[in-house]
């Protein structure tokens, strides 16, 4: 049910005033630099190679399975595909780039960016094996949230396909709340899709900027890089 108690001279519910509301900016297509890593603008030049040998990994081609795009059979394909995706503003391409070896290892993006009501998404989200499961796959989501709420941002979403079981897992462990499911909501590589919806808001962003700083401080790792702490218990502390 909603939470807003706000009525008109009507006397009809209405959402809470946002008084002095203004629509953050564009995000700029720019290199967000972190400890682990960087979330790089994705380029062919700089990262095709890096991601084909990164994603040969996943030899099953599973990676690909709930994505509209892939498995990228030639170093060829993969640059084609991104020489036309790296063109478009909307969505904003990035890679994901180890900082101890400065290879990509995976890309996402920002997408379906909305100023105007403060609403952002990050999605495509592609993690070679190499990045599955480790500090970087973390930082780098924390990177770009915290890109958003810091231009302005009130709403930053997750969306998945709900048989996708570990997408949902990561939201969840990331912070986003389950909103619901949309029912045959897209039609993806022959097969329907219904959607999983997840969000984080503003007003819970602190709290949760503050559980990933001490999640992904070298503090928070033992002598062999295992974390002490979980983030979720950091969340929920």
């Amino acid at each position: 049910m909603p939470t807003d108690k706000f009525v008109n001279q009507l006397g009809q519910p209405i959402g809470r005033p946002l008084p002095g509301w203004v629509p953050p900016p564009f995000p700029p297509h720019q290199a967000i630099v972190g400890r682990t890593c960087s979330v790089e603008p994705l380029s062919p030049d700089r990262h095709a190679a890096d991601l084909y040998n990164a994603f040969a990994a996943d030899t099953s081609g599973a990676m690909w399975t709930y994505l509209p795009v892939g498995p990228f059979t030639t170093l060829g394909d993969l640059c084609a595909w991104m020489e036309g995706a790296c063109l478009k503003q909307d969505p904003q391409l990035y890679a994901f780039v180890n900082a101890d070896t400065r290879k990509a290892v995976g890309f996402g993006s920002l997408m379906r960016i909305d100023p105007t009501n403060g609403c952002i998404e990050v999605g495509f989200l592609a993690f070679s094996p190499a990045m599955q499961r480790t500090t970087i796959s973390t930082e780098a989501m924390y990177l770009l949230m915290r890109r958003a709420f810091d231009l302005g941002y009130r709403r930053y979403e997750w969306k998945c396909n709900a048989l996708n079981l570990p997408s949902r897992a990561t939201a969840e462990r990331l912070g986003f709340q389950y909103e619901g499911t949309f029912r045959q909501a897209i039609v993806t590589k022959g097969h329907n899709r219904d959607t999983a919806w997840y969000s984080v808001i503003d007003s819970e962003w602190p709290d949760l900027k503050r559980a990933f700083e001490a999640w992904l401080s070298p503090d928070n790792f033992d002598r062999n890089s295992w974390q002490i702490a979980r983030l979720t218990d950091l969340r929920n502390g």
